[in-house]
Formats: C-alpha cells, sequence, structure tokens
C-alpha cells in the first residue's frame, strides 16, 4: 500500500530574516536550503518542479491544493526534479487523473526532495512580497534557532553561476518533424524539453549543446541559427556564455533566446541586470508585444531582469538594441530585439517562455517569428 501523500512528521520552515512557520513534513525528510519563491500557477506543478531554472530555490506554491493530479510520465521538462524544496499547504491525499502513475508525496519522496506542508502560503507569499525573496531553510530535525543560523550561513543566488550544473553533458539531436526546412544549434543552459519540440514541429532540426560550448561547437552544427535556453543563476556571473552570444552576433548568426537567454543577449548588447524583489513565477504574467501592441498572458520563472531603456533605441556594435516586450504588472523589460543598419531583424529574445507547457500558449508565434527571421536571413 503506497504511503499518504501527507505525514505526521514535524517540520519547521525559518526565512533568513528569521520567520519561521511550522508545519508537517511533504515528500523527504531531512533538511533543505535555498531560496525562498514563490509561483502563482494553479497547474502545471509538474512542469515547474522539473524546470531547471529552479535549481537552487525553495518554491512556494501559492495555490492552496496541490498534487491532485498526481505525476506522470509524460509531462516532466528535465531528467529529475530540480527544486531545492517544495512547500505547499494542503497536498492531495489521493491523486485523480487518468495519466496519473504516482502521487506527488511518493516523487518527492522517491527524488529526495524535502518539502513542508501545512504551512499558511498566503502569509509566506505576502512576507515574500513585501520583504522580497530571501535564503530558507526546511528541516524535520532541527529547531528553528539552529536552523536559523544555517541559513544565514548558506549561498545566495546573487553572484551564482548555476547554468553549467543543469546542462547535458553531451550533444544530441532533436530531428524536425517531417521535412528537415532549418538546423538550429540550442545552447542547454537549463533546457526544458518542450523547447525544442515546439522548434522541431516546425520543421527545425534542433543540435542541443552543453553550456560550454565554444564558438567552434556552433559552427561545427551549420546551424541557420542560434537559440539560449532558460537556466538558473544570476546572470552577470555568467561570462563563457555572454562572449558566445557576440561572437556569434559579430558573424551575424540569427539568434532566439529566452528567460536567462534574455539576460545573456542584454548583457552581449552591453546592457546590466539586476535582481528583482521578488521575481516572476508563475503563469498569468501578463505582457505586451511593443512590435505589435498585443497582450499575452505568459509563463515566468525568472528573478532578474535586464536593464534596458524602453522605448528608446540603442547603438551597439551589432546593430540596433530597443526593448520589444515590458511587463504590464511593473514595467520589467520582457523582450528585446536587433536590427541592422537597414531596420532588417537580426536576434531577439523574451523574458519568459513561449513554449508555455503547462501553457499558456499565447506566446508560441515566437517560434514562427525565429523561423522567419532564419528564413529571411538565409537570403541575404
Amino acid at each position: 500500500m503506497a504511503l499518504p501523500a501527507y505525514s505526521n512528521t514535524p517540520a519547521v520552515l525559518v526565512l533568513e530574516d528569521g520567520r519561521t512557520f511550522h508545519g508537517e513534513s511533504f515528500g523527504a525528510e531531512g533538511e533543505t536550503f535555498g531560496e525562498a519563491v514563490f509561483s502563482t500557477g494553479m497547474t502545471g506543478y509538474q512542469e515547474t518542479l522539473t524546470d531547471p531554472s529552479y535549481h537552487g530555490q525553495v518554491v512556494v506554491m501559492t495555490a492552496p491544493h496541490v498534487g491532485n493530479t498526481g505525476m506522470n510520465d509524460e509531462d516532466p521538462e528535465s531528467r529529475r526534479i530540480w527544486v531545492a524544496g517544495y512547500v505547499v499547504r494542503d497536498p492531495a491525499r489521493v491523486p485523480s487523473n487518468w495519466r496519473s502513475r504516482r502521487s506527488l508525496g511518493d516523487e518527492l519522496r522517491a527524488q529526495g526532495v524535502v518539502g513542508i506542508s501545512g504551512v499558511d502560503t498566503r502569509a509566506l507569499t505576502r512576507h515574500l512580497r513585501e520583504r522580497g525573496a530571501m535564503r530558507v531553510g526546511i528541516s524535520t530535525h532541527a529547531d528553528a534557532e539552529t536552523l536559523l543560523a544555517k541559513v544565514r550561513q548558506s549561498a545566495e543566488m546573487s553572484g551564482a553561476n548555476l547554468s553549467e550544473a543543469v546542462s547535458t553533458d553531451a550533444a544530441y539531436v532533436v530531428p524536425a518533424q517531417g521535412e528537415r526546412r532549418l538546423t538550429v544549434a540550442a545552447l542547454d543552459l537549463g533546457i526544458k524539453e518542450m523547447t525544442p519540440e515546439r522548434m522541431a514541429e516546425r520543421g527545425i532540426e534542433v543540435h542541443v549543446l552543453p553550456a560550454t560550448s565554444t564558438l567552434d561547437d556552433v559552427l561545427a552544427v551549420e546551424p541557420d541559427g542560434l537559440f539560449f535556453s532558460n537556466g538558473p543563476g544570476d546572470p552577470a556571473a555568467t561570462t563563457g556564455q555572454v562572449e558566445l552570444l557576440r561572437q556569434a552576433l559579430a558573424r551575424d548568426v540569427p539568434y532566439f533566446g529566452i528567460c536567462f537567454g534574455n539576460q545573456l543577449f542584454g548583457r552581449a548588447l552591453g546592457f546590466g541586470t539586476y535582481k528583482l524583489k521578488y521575481g516572476h513565477r508563475g503563469i498569468n504574467q501578463p505582457v505586451m508585444d511593443l512590435t505589435t501592441r498585443k497582450v499575452e498572458v505568459t509563463a515566468h520563472n525568472h528573478g532578474f531582469a535586464v536593464d534596458a531603456p524602453i522605448g528608446e533605441a540603442t547603438t551597439t556594435p551589432y546593430g540596433v538594441a530597443t526593448v520589444s516586450h515590458v511587463n504590464l504588472n511593473d514595467d520589467c523589460v520582457e523582450g528585446l530585439e536587433l536590427r541592422d543598419e537597414d531596420g532588417r531583424l537580426k536576434a531577439f529574445s523574451v523574458q519568459y517562455h513561449p513554449e508555455a507547457a503547462a501553457g499558456p500558449h499565447d506566446a508560441a508565434y515566437l517560434f514562427d517569428r525565429f523561423v522567419s527571421l532564419m528564413e529571411d536571413r538565409k537570403e541575404v
């Protein structure tokens, strides 16, 4: 008989400012540390857990009831769960879905993910919104005072270079579906499986490369375009990938980046990045595409943003850069584009996730924009 999703084992959560929450163990028992962040998605928790961008973070779910559809074998976005810890208010006692193979609690235990349930996640979320994302610890065996001391000694997200830790060890190919129209070199900085699938659906053969790849590795693929994926960590702590991108832009290789790839694109163009107070995480963020004036509901997972002027053009060594997308909640930069002296698009990026597993799909057109960009540049 399977173990219940909930546990009577006491657990404690302590933030670095001393705020403490008591609850019960959910998942593996033990101790874990990371950056406390919250996700506003009411569904898609399996995709959240397996998104490598959450490496090093303890995720607080704002939806009060989590786990009702269990865990299946079709929806993981990577090879494992990446969150450092998991916080929920009311875990489902019994999963109910025709694709479910095991409960959420069972999967957390199997992968050694320490979590806590029975927590007032609304109060915790409000605290993080007011005070900002911060370090946190969860323990099933330490008292709050001891845990607080450990939390304050743990690593911070600022200055952390994490993308290479989640990247693939060896290159692999996702073949085009149907006739191959184009070839893309995709740098895996924490790529989600659905991203190359979205490109493959459009006739693109995707060569997924390790984060440590060089320009020679990229050019060996003979790509029609270069793609940088999402990923964890502080973009200001990343140097090798920024230099690779600058070299590619200098050779007029068409570029598309998402999430971390947007931040690194910003740095390659000469812009700075900064840490958001509590970040954007969830599947309900409103973003305006300034090139079309359309508003999209989008999926996000980022704690850093690009510091670029909205409504102004910036001359760079590679062309003219402008902000293409903005967040309607806080005016955060959500996208960039680069054009040549004739006004033709050379490269672009967005801060959110257009592959959007588990939704929404308002931004799927961006993959078509990438196809158009590559086909247009091939004619130059």
